[in-house]
Protein backbone atom coordinates (compact mmCIF):
# COMPACT_ATOMS: atom_id res chain seq x y z
CA UNK A 1 0.00 0.00 0.00
CA UNK A 2 1.40 3.59 -1.08
CA UNK A 3 0.72 5.75 2.32
CA UNK A 4 3.09 7.93 3.86
CA UNK A 5 2.42 10.55 7.03
CA UNK A 6 3.80 13.71 7.65
CA UNK A 7 3.60 16.25 10.29
CA UNK A 8 5.35 19.73 10.58
CA UNK A 9 5.65 22.33 13.06
CA UNK A 10 6.55 25.59 12.93
CA UNK A 11 6.07 29.21 14.10
CA UNK A 12 3.56 30.06 11.31
CA UNK A 13 2.17 26.40 10.80
CA UNK A 14 1.35 22.90 12.29
CA UNK A 15 -0.15 20.25 9.69
CA UNK A 16 -0.75 16.44 10.29
CA UNK A 17 -1.48 14.95 7.06
CA UNK A 18 -2.27 11.19 5.61
CA UNK A 19 -2.09 9.80 2.39
CA UNK A 20 -3.35 6.93 0.44
CA UNK A 21 -2.28 6.70 -3.28
CA UNK A 22 -4.88 3.54 -2.96
CA UNK A 23 -7.71 6.18 -2.08
CA UNK A 24 -9.94 5.80 1.36
CA UNK A 25 -11.37 8.49 3.30
CA UNK A 26 -10.94 12.39 2.96
CA UNK A 27 -11.44 14.42 6.09
CA UNK A 28 -9.99 18.07 5.64
CA UNK A 29 -9.48 21.01 7.97
CA UNK A 30 -7.21 24.17 7.45
CA UNK A 31 -9.83 26.63 8.59
CA UNK A 32 -9.86 28.15 4.71
CA UNK A 33 -13.16 26.86 3.52
CA UNK A 34 -12.59 27.57 0.05
CA UNK A 35 -9.17 26.08 0.31
CA UNK A 36 -10.74 22.90 1.89
CA UNK A 37 -13.03 22.52 -1.46
CA UNK A 38 -10.24 22.57 -3.55
CA UNK A 39 -8.34 20.13 -1.59
CA UNK A 40 -11.30 17.78 -1.55
CA UNK A 41 -11.76 17.87 -5.23
CA UNK A 42 -8.09 16.87 -5.48
CA UNK A 43 -8.54 14.22 -3.22
CA UNK A 44 -11.40 13.06 -5.06
CA UNK A 45 -10.68 13.38 -8.62
CA UNK A 46 -7.11 11.88 -7.62
CA UNK A 47 -8.26 8.87 -5.91
CA UNK A 48 -6.47 9.83 -2.59
CA UNK A 49 -7.50 9.04 0.47
CA UNK A 50 -6.31 12.37 2.46
CA UNK A 51 -6.56 13.10 5.95
CA UNK A 52 -5.44 16.63 6.94
CA UNK A 53 -5.69 19.14 9.69
CA UNK A 54 -3.59 22.63 9.87
CA UNK A 55 -3.70 24.92 12.40
CA UNK A 56 -2.10 27.79 11.24
CA UNK A 57 -1.77 31.85 11.45
CA UNK A 58 -5.09 33.01 9.60
CA UNK A 59 -4.95 35.91 12.09
CA UNK A 60 -1.80 37.46 9.53
CA UNK A 61 -3.92 35.68 5.98
CA UNK A 62 -3.78 32.31 4.29
CA UNK A 63 -0.15 32.47 2.91
CA UNK A 64 1.63 30.16 5.13
CA UNK A 65 -1.42 28.01 5.89
CA UNK A 66 -1.98 26.97 2.01
CA UNK A 67 1.90 27.12 1.38
CA UNK A 68 2.92 24.93 4.05
CA UNK A 69 0.37 22.24 3.33
CA UNK A 70 1.54 22.43 -0.45
CA UNK A 71 5.28 21.33 1.24
CA UNK A 72 3.22 18.98 3.09
CA UNK A 73 0.79 17.19 0.58
CA UNK A 74 4.03 17.60 -1.29
CA UNK A 75 6.42 15.92 0.88
CA UNK A 76 3.74 12.80 1.61
CA UNK A 77 3.52 12.38 -1.94
CA UNK A 78 6.93 11.74 -2.77
CA UNK A 79 7.49 9.32 0.38
CA UNK A 80 4.10 7.52 -0.97
CA UNK A 81 5.60 6.64 -4.57
CA UNK A 82 8.78 5.36 -3.24
CA UNK A 83 11.33 4.70 -6.34
CA UNK A 84 8.48 5.46 -8.39
CA UNK A 85 9.10 1.67 -10.10
CA UNK A 86 6.04 0.90 -12.34
CA UNK A 87 3.69 4.12 -12.55
CA UNK A 88 2.55 5.76 -15.48
CA UNK A 89 4.40 8.98 -15.13
CA UNK A 90 2.69 11.57 -17.17
CA UNK A 91 -0.73 12.65 -17.18
CA UNK A 92 -2.72 15.38 -18.53
CA UNK A 93 -5.87 16.75 -18.34
CA UNK A 94 -8.60 19.26 -19.79
CA UNK A 95 -11.40 20.05 -17.10
CA UNK A 96 -14.46 22.50 -17.85
CA UNK A 97 -16.02 24.50 -15.24
CA UNK A 98 -19.07 26.66 -16.38
CA UNK A 99 -17.28 29.72 -18.40
CA UNK A 100 -13.46 28.30 -17.46
CA UNK A 101 -11.08 25.83 -19.11
CA UNK A 102 -8.04 24.66 -17.47
CA UNK A 103 -5.38 22.00 -18.19
CA UNK A 104 -2.90 20.28 -16.40
CA UNK A 105 0.03 18.04 -17.79
CA UNK A 106 2.24 16.25 -15.30
CA UNK A 107 5.38 14.16 -14.78
CA UNK A 108 6.46 12.79 -11.63
CA UNK A 109 9.91 12.79 -13.15
CA UNK A 110 11.61 13.65 -9.70
CA UNK A 111 12.51 17.18 -11.20
CA UNK A 112 10.37 19.51 -9.86
CA UNK A 113 9.25 22.63 -12.27
CA UNK A 114 6.03 24.51 -12.21
CA UNK A 115 4.92 26.89 -15.32
CA UNK A 116 1.80 28.19 -14.50
CA UNK A 117 -0.29 30.69 -16.51
CA UNK A 118 -3.56 31.08 -15.07
CA UNK A 119 -4.79 35.19 -14.57
CA UNK A 120 -7.61 35.69 -11.78
CA UNK A 121 -10.47 37.68 -12.92
CA UNK A 122 -10.45 38.69 -8.87
CA UNK A 123 -8.52 38.91 -6.18
CA UNK A 124 -10.40 36.57 -3.34
CA UNK A 125 -12.78 33.49 -3.52
CA UNK A 126 -14.13 34.43 0.09
CA UNK A 127 -11.14 34.59 2.33
CA UNK A 128 -8.79 32.60 0.06
CA UNK A 129 -6.59 35.33 -1.75
CA UNK A 130 -6.81 33.24 -5.46
CA UNK A 131 -3.44 34.40 -6.07
CA UNK A 132 -2.21 31.67 -3.29
CA UNK A 133 -3.25 28.82 -5.94
CA UNK A 134 -0.05 29.51 -8.03
CA UNK A 135 1.99 29.51 -4.43
CA UNK A 136 0.39 25.82 -3.53
CA UNK A 137 0.82 24.48 -6.74
CA UNK A 138 4.90 25.61 -6.65
CA UNK A 139 5.18 24.33 -2.85
CA UNK A 140 3.77 20.95 -4.03
CA UNK A 141 5.52 20.10 -7.31
CA UNK A 142 8.71 21.16 -5.35
CA UNK A 143 8.60 18.95 -2.70
CA UNK A 144 6.86 15.96 -4.80
CA UNK A 145 9.39 15.94 -7.70
CA UNK A 146 7.02 16.97 -9.61
CA UNK A 147 7.34 18.56 -13.62
CA UNK A 148 3.51 20.94 -13.49
CA UNK A 149 2.76 22.84 -16.05
CA UNK A 150 -0.46 24.54 -15.47
CA UNK A 151 -3.01 26.61 -17.76
CA UNK A 152 -6.29 28.56 -17.90
CA UNK A 153 -7.24 28.95 -21.07
CA UNK A 154 -9.95 31.12 -20.71
CA UNK A 155 -12.37 32.24 -17.81
CA UNK A 156 -14.33 34.86 -16.33
CA UNK A 157 -14.94 33.59 -12.59
CA UNK A 158 -11.45 32.71 -10.31
CA UNK A 159 -13.99 30.05 -8.12
CA UNK A 160 -14.43 28.57 -11.34
CA UNK A 161 -11.07 28.38 -12.76
CA UNK A 162 -9.41 27.40 -9.31
CA UNK A 163 -11.73 24.86 -9.43
CA UNK A 164 -10.79 23.57 -12.93
CA UNK A 165 -6.80 23.87 -12.02
CA UNK A 166 -7.63 21.59 -9.04
CA UNK A 167 -9.62 18.92 -10.52
CA UNK A 168 -7.32 19.06 -13.63
CA UNK A 169 -4.36 18.23 -11.20
CA UNK A 170 -6.37 15.76 -9.14
CA UNK A 171 -7.53 13.87 -12.77
CA UNK A 172 -3.80 13.88 -13.86
CA UNK A 173 -2.49 12.95 -10.92
CA UNK A 174 -4.64 9.87 -10.32
CA UNK A 175 -3.51 8.68 -13.96
CA UNK A 176 0.00 9.28 -13.27
CA UNK A 177 0.71 7.09 -10.34
CA UNK A 178 -1.36 4.28 -11.80
CA UNK A 179 0.63 0.99 -11.64
CA UNK A 180 1.00 0.24 -15.28
CA UNK A 181 4.47 -1.85 -15.09
CA UNK A 182 7.28 -3.58 -13.13
CA UNK A 183 10.12 -1.18 -13.82
CA UNK A 184 11.01 2.29 -13.95
CA UNK A 185 8.91 4.27 -16.76
CA UNK A 186 12.31 6.16 -18.12
CA UNK A 187 15.11 5.28 -20.45
CA UNK A 188 17.61 6.19 -18.13
CA UNK A 189 16.18 3.18 -15.49
CA UNK A 190 15.77 5.67 -12.86
CA UNK A 191 13.82 8.65 -11.73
Amino acid sequence: MRTAEVSRKTKETCIDLKLSLEGGPVAIKTGIGFFDHMLTALAFYGGLGLALTVDGDLEVDGHHTVEDTGIVLGQAMKEALGDRKGIRRYASAYIPMDEALCFTALDFSNRPFLVFDAPMPQERIGSYESCLTEEFMRAFAVNSGLTLHMKALYGKNAHHITEALFKSLGVSIKEAVAVTGAGVTSTKGVL
